[in-house]
């Protein structure tokens, strides 16, 4: 369990699927991303416009659906989650599963950058 006095960054949170435990720095930014792009938009009451439609384009060609999707994470990054700048985007599609992979950098360190990477 991590205590107050152990937080090290100013922007952190609760860590998914760890009680007690938070995430801070690269691991923040990575799980606020994963966030935003599995939210769909307008199911957050209060923040109508937080998320993306990713979904919406779930059930297209793939052909159709790779760039719509680029765009969305593109887009919905760019809105909410403003520490960093976008790398590149890479779509993953099969039966089951999309897999998006964003390299990112942040805004204020461009040395400093990651890949956050999200299943839907």
């Amino acid at each position: 369990m991590t205590t107050l006095s152990e937080i090290q960054y100013v922007d952190w949170q609760y860590k998914l699927n760890e009680i007690g435990s938070v995430a801070e720095g690269i691991e923040d930014i990575n799980q606020c991303i994963a966030v935003i792009l599995s939210t769909q938009k307008g199911s957050v009451p209060h923040r109508p416009t937080f998320g993306s439609d990713i979904l919406k384009y779930v059930d297209t060609p793939v052909n159709v659906a790779k760039p719509n999707i680029t765009r969305e994470v593109i887009d919905a990054i760019n809105l909410w989650e403003t520490r960093v700048n976008i790398d590149s985007v890479n779509i993953e599609i099969n039966q089951t599963q999309l897999k998006i992979k964003i390299q990112w950098s942040l805004k204020e360190d461009t040395s400093t950058s990651s890949m956050a990477e999200v299943s839907l």
